[in-house]
């Protein structure tokens, strides 16, 4: 952890979870296959429709923070990614995510099969 990121307690400032779970889920979009441009390039888009965070300890100064991303559920126009923030091995945070897949007009529309399959594949975690 940087410096600026943490409180005066020593410890991440909670906010940043959010920032963290963000990167990790551009990164997990790309090795699903779905790179942001790609989506763009096909009338695509996300929406965060809602961001739930769960604590179990806290990342410090000079901890290095690795997030795991999964897809937890798929639904008609809508995904969750859950985005296990660690220490080690040591569980700092959960974010669960809700997106929503929108059309160029910012409307949801169905999640695409050829998504639904690569989102959902086991190597997409």
């Amino acid at each position: 952890m940087r410096y600026a990121e943490c409180d005066q307690q020593g410890i991440v400032f909670n906010a940043h979870y959010l920032t963290y779970a963000d990167e990790a889920a551009t990164a997990w979009f790309a090795a699903a296959g779905t790179v942001y441009d790609g989506l763009l390039a096909r009338g695509l888009d996300t929406r965060v429709k809602a961001s739930l965070l769960e604590w179990d300890a806290s990342a410090r100064w000079g901890d290095v923070v690795e997030v795991d991303a999964a897809c937890e559920r798929i639904g008609g126009s809508s995904f969750v990614l859950a985005l296990a923030v660690r220490v080690g091995e040591r569980a700092c945070c959960t974010v669960r995510t809700t997106y929503v897949l929108v059309d160029g007009a910012g409307r949801p529309t169905p999640v695409p099969d050829d998504l639904r399959a690569r989102w959902t594949a086991p190597a997409a975690g």
